[in-house]
């Protein structure tokens, strides 16, 4: 996310306020503290069509049909405090979907490793070979 400007995402944000069950008293039965963040990928100007599709591929199970993520915070007892709470669960959501994920390199382990596992499975095979019961019946 180096390139995308998080203050003008966080300006594209869109809020619902609603009141919140939990601690908080009489406040609970009037005060509007649970907070729904919700940006909408499509509308954005700020993010390039390749991050887009980023999020898109790596948040599918968070994206509704109009393509709106939806960040809940209902956990502090103020509006406020809930709203940076999902702020920054938002913004943690999108840094962990834009990280680009390292290509891992196939390795092919040599010859010499190949047979000296290979003899450290004939010698373990023939340690657990000797412990075994042996017929002493022959005479």
């Amino acid at each position: 996310m180096n390139n995308i400007d998080l203050n003008k995402i966080l300006k594209e944000v869109k809020y619902n306020f609603s009141r919140s069950g939990g601690k908080g008293g009489q406040n609970v039965n009037k005060v509007e503290t649970k907070v729904e963040l919700v940006f909408n990928i499509n509308d954005s100007m700020t993010l390039p069509e390749a991050a887009k599709a980023i999020l898109g591929k790596k948040l599918y199970n968070k994206i509704d049909n109009e393509s709106n993520i939806r960040v809940v915070s209902q956990t502090e007892r103020t509006q406020l405090g809930n709203r940076k709470k999902a702020i920054e669960k938002f913004v943690k959501m999108l840094n962990n979907a834009l990280i680009k994920e390292k290509v891992r390199i196939k390795t092919v382990k040599s010859l010499s490793g190949r047979l000296n596992t290979l003899e450290q499975k004939r010698k373990l095979a023939l340690k657990k070979k000797e412990r075994s019961k042996k017929n002493f019946d022959e005479d």
